[in-house]
């Protein structure tokens, strides 16, 4: 079997991406028949390059193209001078081409995209953007249930004209996906759907969209043989005796969904899995966290998962 290429992007560079990854490699170990490739700063903490160097053999270089030539039982760091937007975007291209096998990424903040001169508003939608991909969603998968955002960055004044029955059935086809990827007991259950409105609109006395999208969809899970069960009050939908009766929660908005999931996983665990584009892309579940930037205080269990996530779905679209 030839040998998996991973790329690692660290982030932003006065965030604690490089921290938390120089702390899941050093965790991690090296990983048969895997090749890490490191993007980090050029300015990157000394400490922390130490801490790799104790479990891997690393060559450092200044380019993807000069990694790409070296074969073997290393880590190839890149230690560059370009935004760290531009290393997602030069990875993800090297994905495309199908150079590398995936990327596992660090927190980068919105800022960071901006000033780097990119318009998209996150790792999403760049990877979006070279992708071409129309349908891409923001899965989480975590200890005690996982998510799947139906709708992402999107003011919640907007949610409704960007739910549609065609983004509930991309979506869905999107969650089936990634429940096929569960642990089999987890993979065996139902995805669960939640409803828009309190009450999932109890019947369209508080709001009709339940009642306009549903029965399409419902009829739609049957066709295609996606096993699901909604629309869920949202409310109750995440109670913990309701984590062993479904694989996925589909929610239709952003905080709907991630604010449970972080609740319960917190902001250290859970892996950030992007659904829809032709390759592998995994992330942490959690911000730059500036504020300890420097302080040797990150935990990095989410970076740890998002590696591990990364290798396997690399090695399952083999």
């Amino acid at each position: 079997m030839s040998r998996l290429r991973i790329a690692l992007t660290t982030g932003d560079v006065d965030g604690i991406g490089f921290e938390v990854t120089a702390k899941a490699l050093h965790h991690l170990g090296p990983q048969k028949n895997v090749q890490f490739i490191l993007w980090r700063p050029e300015d990157a903490d000394k400490k922390y390059l130490r801490l790799i160097d104790k479990k891997f053999e690393r060559i450092t270089v200044d380019s993807l193209q000069e990694a790409l030539k070296i074969d073997g039982p290393y880590l190839i760091d890149i230690a560059s001078d370009e935004s760290p937007a531009q290393w997602v975007e030069t990875s993800a291209e090297a994905c495309l081409e199908k150079v590398l096998d995936g990327i596992a990424t660090a927190p980068l903040s919105k800022t960071s995209i901006k000033e780097a001169g990119f318009k998209d508003l996150g790792h999403t939608d760049i990877l979006k953007r070279l992708s071409g991909a129309k349908y891409v969603n923001m899965g989480f998968v975590g200890e005690k249930f996982s998510v799947v955002l139906a709708t992402a960055h999107t003011p919640i004044k907007d949610v409704t004209k960007h739910l549609s029955f065609t983004v509930l059935a991309e979506t869905l086809k999107n969650a089936n996906e990634l429940r096929k990827k569960l642990p089999a007991a987890q993979a065996k259950r139902p995805i669960a759907v939640l409803g828009l409105n309190p009450h999932a609109g109890e019947e369209g006395l508080i709001g009709k969209e339940e009642l306009l999208l549903f029965p399409q969809l419902s009829a739609f899970a049957k066709e295609n043989r996606i096993p699901v069960e909604g629309p869920l009050v949202p409310d109750a939908a995440f109670f913990p005796s309701n984590w062993q009766r479904y694989s996925v929660y589909v929610a239709l908005y952003h905080d709907q969904g991630l604010i449970p999931f972080k609740t319960i996983h917190g902001q250290d665990s859970g892996v950030h899995i992007s659904l829809g584009i032709p390759f592998v892309r995994t992330s942490v579940d959690h911000g730059t966290a500036k504020d300890i930037f420097g302080l040797n205080k990150a935990n990095p269990h989410s970076m740890i998962d998002a590696i591990r996530w990364a290798i396997k779905l690399a090695r399952l679209s083999r």
